[in-house]
Parts: C-alpha cells; sequence; structure tokens
C-alpha cells in the first residue's frame, strides 16, 4: 500500500521545522516581553465543552473522536436506522479536536480560578483541528500561537494585543495591515437597520464579504430573509472608512455608539505607541465566531494573496458558559500554518537557519577519524553545533554530503594537519580556506 497522510495534513521536514520553530520563538519571546505566562491544555475536549460556542459554520467543522471500544453498542438505535448523524453524535462521542485554544482556555480558567491571579495573562502555542476544506492556506491540522488576558474591562489590553502582533510581524519582517473593528458596532448596523434579532445572520454573511463580494453578501442575507432595505442600508453603512460618519447612523443605537466608544478609547492607549504595520478601522471586519463581544482584530499579509494571520477580539460572556459569570477576556491568534506559508513564498527567513550544524569535520582514515572525533568534542564543549562525517570516506563524498546540509564551514584533517595542529578550515561559500589551530576554529566559529 502506498503510504499517505490525511488530507489538510503536512509533513515538516528538518529544514521546515527548524523554519517554524523560528517562527515560534520569534513570537512567543514577544509574549514573554509583555508579561504573559505558558500554559497547554489537552488535544482533546469534552464536545459539552465545544460545541455551540463557534456557531453553527463551526461545530460543523469539530473532528469528532469516537467512544471508546465497542462505540456502537450504545448507539441511538432509532438516529443509526434514519443515519440521522446529528442524532447519533451523541451517544458514539463524548470527545473532539480541540477546534482553537480560546474555548479550552475558557475552560482552564472555570476550573483552575482558585489558583491563578486576576488579570490572567496567557500564552499557547499547540495544534488545533477543523474539519474544512483545505486549499491554499487553510488546513485540517495547524498550530495557533494564542495570547490572551481574562479579569479585566480594560481596554489598554486590546492596544497592548494589537502592538503585540505588530512588533511580531515586525521581527518576522512579514509587512501587514491590522484591521480594528467592533462587534458592537456591527450590532449597531443591524440595529439602525431594524434587524437585531437577525443580527448573527447579518454577520454571517458580512463575514464572508472578502469572499463573495457585496452581490454575494446580499444574496447571503436574502436567503436569510433579511428585508431588501435593510440590506441596503446595512451596505451602504458598510462603506464608512472612519467612526465619525457612523454616529449619525447610530442615533438610534446605544450598542453600535458604545461600540463607537470603545474603539476611540483604544485608539487614546494605541496611539501613544508608533506602530510599523499599517493599523486600521474596517467596518467590514466581522470575526464569524459567537463568543466576540467587543473589539475584534484580524491581521492580512501585503504582497502576497493569503487568508488572515491572525485574528481575535473581546469575549466578555465566554468563561459564563462553564458557569464563572463575569469574567471578561480579549486575546488574539496568530495563524502559524499561513505565517509560514507568507514568509516561504516572500523568502523572509534568515539565511542561517538553513545550516544544520555550524562546521562538519571529515577525515580521510581511521587514526585522523579519531582525532577528528576528539577535536569534535571540544568544539560541542565550546557550544557549537558541529558534526563529524561517520566515516573515513573520499573528499568528494564527504564535501558532497557537507553540501546537501547546507553546512558553513568544512574542517578537513588529514595526516599532516593532525601531526602539526594546523587544520584546514574552510568557508563554503566563498570556497577560501586556510590553517588553524583547534582554538582559534573555535574562536572562528563563536563570532560567526
Amino acid at each position: 500500500m502506498k503510504p499517505s497522510i490525511p488530507k489538510g495534513t503536512r509533513d515538516f521536514t528538518p529544514d521546515q521545522v527548524v523554519k517554524r520553530n523560528y517562527i515560534f520563538d520569534t513570537i512567543r519571546s514577544v509574549f514573554v516581553k509583555y508579561g504573559y505566562q505558558p500554559i497547554e491544555t489537552p488535544t482533546m475536549e469534552n464536545l459539552s465543552t465545544l460545541t455551540g460556542k463557534y456557531g453553527e459554520e463551526g461545530d460543523r467543522l469539530l473532528f469528532k473522536v469516537l467512544n471508546n471500544g465497542d462505540f456502537l453498542a450504545k448507539a441511538d438505535e432509532k438516529a443509526l436506522t434514519e443515519k440521522n448523524s446529528n442524532k447519533l453524535i451523541a451517544s458514539i462521542s463524548k470527545r473532539g479536536l480541540r477546534y482553537d485554544l480560546t474555548v479550552p482556555f475558557a475552560r482552564f480558567v472555570v476550573m483552575h480560578q482558585n489558583e491563578i491571579s486576576f488579570p490572567f495573562k496567557r500564552y499557547q502555542i499547540q495544534p488545533v483541528w477543523r474539519a474544512d476544506r483545505p486549499q491554499k492556506g487553510r488546513y485540517q491540522e495547524f498550530y495557533q500561537c494564542d495570547v490572551d488576558v481574562v479579569g479585566s474591562n480594560s481596554l489598554m489590553y486590546e492596544a497592548e494585543l494589537v502592538q503585540i502582533y505588530d512588533e511580531a510581524f515586525a521581527q518576522l519582517k512579514v509587512d501587514c495591515v491590522i484591521k480594528v473593528n467592533n462587534r458592537k458596532v456591527l450590532f449597531g448596523l443591524a440595529e439602525a437597520a431594524g434587524i437585531a434579532d437577525q443580527f448573527m445572520d447579518m454577520t454571517i454573511a458580512i463575514d464572508k464579504l472578502d469572499k463573495i463580494g457585496e452581490d454575494g453578501v446580499r444574496n447571503e442575507m436574502l436567503k436569510k430573509e433579511i428585508p431588501d432595505a435593510a440590506i441596503t442600508q446595512i451596505l451602504e453603512m458598510l462603506k464608512c472608512d472612519a467612526l465619525a460618519p457612523l454616529k449619525n447612523y447610530f442615533a438610534n443605537s446605544p450598542t453600535g455608539l458604545k461600540g463607537i466608544e470603545e474603539l476611540e478609547t483604544f485608539h487614546q492607549y494605541f496611539d501613544l505607541y508608533e506602530a510599523k504595520n499599517e493599523v486600521k478601522f474596517d467596518i467590514t471586519l466581522a470575526r464569524g465566531l459567537n463568543y466576540y463581544t467587543g473589539c475584534i482584530f484580524e491581521v492580512a499579509a501585503k504582497n502576497i494573496k493569503m487568508g488572515s494571520i491572525g485574528g481575535g477580539g473581546r469575549y466578555d460572556d465566554l468563561t459564563g458558559v462553564f458557569g464563572l459569570k463575569g469574567v471578561s477576556g480579549v486575546g488574539v491568534s496568530f495563524g502559524a500554518a499561513r505565517i509560514f506559508d507568507v514568509m516561504n513564498e516572500l523568502d523572509l527567513y534568515p539565511k542561517q537557519l538553513s545550516a544544520t550544524v555550524d562546521v562538519l569535520l571529515i577525515a580521510f582514515d581511521q587514526a585522523t577519524h579519531q582525532y577528528a572525533f576528539d577535536c569534535l568534542n571540544k568544539i560541542r564543549a565550546a557550544g557549537i553545533k558541529s558534526d563529524l562525517y561517520p566515516e573515513p570516506a573520499k573528499m568528494k563524498k564527504q564535501m558532497k554530503y557537507a553540501d546537501s546540509l547546507k553546512v558553513p564551514h568544512v574542517v578537513i584533517i588529514g595526516g599532516d594537519e593532525m601531526e602539526s595542529g594546523l587544520l584546514s578550515f574552510k568557508h563554503m561559500e566563498s570556497g577560501e580556506q586556510e590553517k588553524l589551530n583547534l582554538g582559534e576554529i573555535i574562536g572562528r566559529l563563536r563570532n560567526t
């Protein structure tokens, strides 16, 4: 049988893992700088924890895990006979793979509320799973890098999280635009158009605007029986690219005006910081997940066509569904898989990342090979990534191996080198070669 992997998943070669770790390490360093602490949660959560938190579309994308053993023994026979998968799931599956890191975090906060201090600032870098249709930039298994704070209503944290986005992407050299909106502003659109009771239908449609265009959004709303006049008014309001004009539209929408006020407060904090990337208000930004209640964010890379590479927002009521009321939270996520693809396509990785080791030692007979192994131990003791070709072999074969690893330096040890203690130190890119003793080689390698 020909080996394969599930659709929407990927193998990562050593070179790719090094690149991905560079992304993780860069983002993690920013999280730590801003005072966030690491946690981890299980790969699987109870389905009762996950369902109902992501909206109707999100629930459909949950990966369900079959119960252990003979899972059909306790299956709902009526649902099984009727082939009703929605009803059947409850009797054959009690667990699911996590869809994101935010809902498990809310569950974590409730379960550990007596062990943590509020406001609690956490970061988490782990894989998540979504049964989505695989396409460019969209996978069924991918890593998220999340950073959240719970236990405070302060809009200072919204400003801080956008700073984290800005600083992390600047360090990764990813030129991007960070879009900002507020769910209360979106509710203001529905309220002003007289369709407050159809708010979720409206936001789900608006969230697809960049994919299906204005006509597509109109059709989506018509399917949900939103009146044509209301749709026309909503599409008109969506053309606002600043907060001031919205105040007239929201004259009779207290919620919409509150959203504008929150965005203005966000800017009072954020504008004290000098952003390196573009940060802009985007009224069309909807973030289709149910749990957002305030400011929302999304990041898109410039110079390349790719979906969002980050997103998040305020979720005042999320812990309430797990029994802990009145704990507000706000957080953002980095889409590591898409960031990886963006950086690959734009060639943004530091060149030295591709080197498995800093130096490879090569020798030509048993005596020089053992001498080289002793040198290798001393080089490693100095904290330098190094290796020795495993057996004496022809120069051409060993140099070809060095090229395949993209090793920047090679130390060549023959009989003369072993006798004199002056080893041939070769810079692979320039081809320059010189005779140096081991201490000098270690000094050179430390300074590269």
